[in-house]
């Protein structure tokens, strides 16, 4: 039960597991899904609770929620992301590769998902990345 909700609201966090899956659970556009969609419940219920209550002079509190239940969650996702991603560079071909897309763990040229055990190209499109090159 807990785990749908967390896969639900986008709370779930950047594993190991996702370096070795061909469909990652944990990219950068799922993290900015989940800000939008908690943002936008959590927009609606403290804005419905403050009108049920007649405490709109306390409008501010909104402001917290949207950082404590959206922003930085997401903020901790984004980071753990980019750990993992750092690791997975150093671990696999693709990473070292000028053809992977780091926000997405995507390779660009068979625009598939590649993982530990799972390189789309089997090594023939492997071009080296530029050492200053972040893309």
């Amino acid at each position: 039960m807990l785990d749908k909700i967390t896969d639900l609201l986008m709370f779930r966090l950047p594993t190991e597991e996702d370096s070795h899956s061909t469909e990652p659970k944990v990219t950068t556009g799922s993290i900015i899904w989940g800000v939008l969609l908690r943002s936008a419940i959590l927009i609606v219920v403290i804005t419905l609770l403050l009108e049920s209550l007649n405490l709109r002079q306390h409008w501010w509190l909104m402001l917290f929620a949207i950082w404590f239940g959206a922003a930085y969650p997401a903020w901790d996702q984004y980071r753990k992301f980019q750990e993992r991603i750092k690791s997975f560079q150093e671990e696999t071909l693709c990473g070292s590769c000028i053809h992977f897309e780091l926000n997405s763990q995507l390779c660009k040229i068979y625009d598939e998902h590649v993982s530990t055990q799972y390189i789309p190209c089997e090594g023939l499109n492997w071009e080296p990345r530029q050492p200053d090159s972040q893309d």
